[in-house]
């Protein structure tokens, strides 16, 4: 017997998790926003040694990511099963080319003793380093949700391998794309408060 998926649960299941996450994220840019308003010279100091260049980069990637994503499900939607993935396989390359970049930026860090626990990171002061705390909980949370969702897209492209997920039944792209999106959406807030604004 086939089953009939509860596409109309899973959409509303999709949309109050989003909403959790929005939570989770909002409470973080709370803190960011008390301790900014507490220590701006610090929190100016220690945005000024994150490199804006590699931000940029990976808001790129991630901005041309959701588009990738949009565009293999409306392909899904049309019948073009072949193209959609193709998309598919783009976004989850966007994906891994973030953490790459991610991946470098942290590393610099930590080169410098600058990461939690680090001795120059205790040597600063205490504005710098709760900025540099919010920097590697909020980018390292984001980061998780990236290899999340980039996991979440490569076992949707293997149901559309197998036709599984087809133009009849796209719900599980369609919350793929929700996930993405909101990951994207997360980390157009992330830029600017770490990168450019201070």
């Amino acid at each position: 017997m086939t089953m009939q998926p509860d596409a109309l649960g899973a959409r509303i299941g999709m949309w109050l998790f989003l909403f959790s996450e929005l939570l989770l994220f909002g409470g973080l840019f709370l803190l960011y926003a008390v301790y900014l308003a507490r220590y701006p010279a610090d929190f100016a100091a220690g945005g000024q040694q994150l490199d804006a260049l590699l931000g940029t980069g990976n808001t790129l990637l991630l901005i041309t990511s959701s588009l990738t994503v949009a565009l293999a499900l409306s392909a899904l939607q049309q019948g073009r099963r072949q193209l959609c993935q193709i998309l598919l396989c783009a976004t989850i390359f966007a994906s891994l080319l973030f953490l790459t970049i991610k991946g470098v930026e942290w590393q610099a860090k930590f080169a410098h003793g600058i990461f939690p626990g680090g001795t120059e990171l205790e040597s600063l002061p205490v504005g710098q380093q709760i900025f540099f705390g919010l920097y590697f909980v909020t980018t390292g949370l984001h980061g998780l949700h990236v290899l999340v969702g980039a996991a979440l897209l490569l076992w949707t492209l293997g149901l559309t391998h197998r036709g599984q997920v087809t133009a009849e039944n796209s719900v599980m792209l369609e919350n793929g794309a929700l996930y993405w999106h909101l990951v994207d959406l997360i980390w157009i807030f992330i830029f600017p408060l770490y990168y450019l604004l201070l």
